[in-house]
């Protein structure tokens, strides 16, 4: 039995990734919002009063770097040239995301990014 969806890959049955299937369109807008997409960060982070705006800006950059997964690996150079701070406030940045409890580190050797998982639960409220 074969697929008639068009979007199903015919040698092996799998469906194709959304970015093949999209990669001919082309927005015609000036908008940036829809050129540039967005990043949602949640509430209970924004609201953290313990965080610094930076810490909160680098937390939106890792949950845009992650994407659809639960860490990402970007270097703390790329990062502060993203949100536009040196390498050094970068890692003040981590530090208190860490200590937040918002992400961890680990660490993967000499010349290698580290790589950040993204620590996102909510939780039920009890009541």
């Amino acid at each position: 039995m074969t697929s008639r969806n068009p979007n199903v890959r015919k040698s092996t049955g799998e469906l194709q990734p959304i970015g093949e299937l999209l990669k001919d369109i082309v927005l015609d807008t000036k908008d940036p919002v829809a050129q540039g997409g967005f990043t949602q960060i949640p509430n209970f982070v924004l609201q953290m009063g313990s965080l610094s705006a930076g810490a909160k800006v680098a937390y939106a950059m890792f949950l845009r770097y992650a994407w659809h997964n639960d860490y990402c690996f970007p270097g703390q150079e790329r990062l502060g040239k993203d949100i536009g701070v040196s390498r050094s406030r970068v890692s003040e940045y981590i530090t208190e995301l860490k200590d937040a409890g918002l992400v961890s580190v680990k660490r993967r050797g000499l010349n290698q990014t580290n790589i950040y998982k993204i620590h996102f639960k909510v939780k039920k409220k009890r009541g």
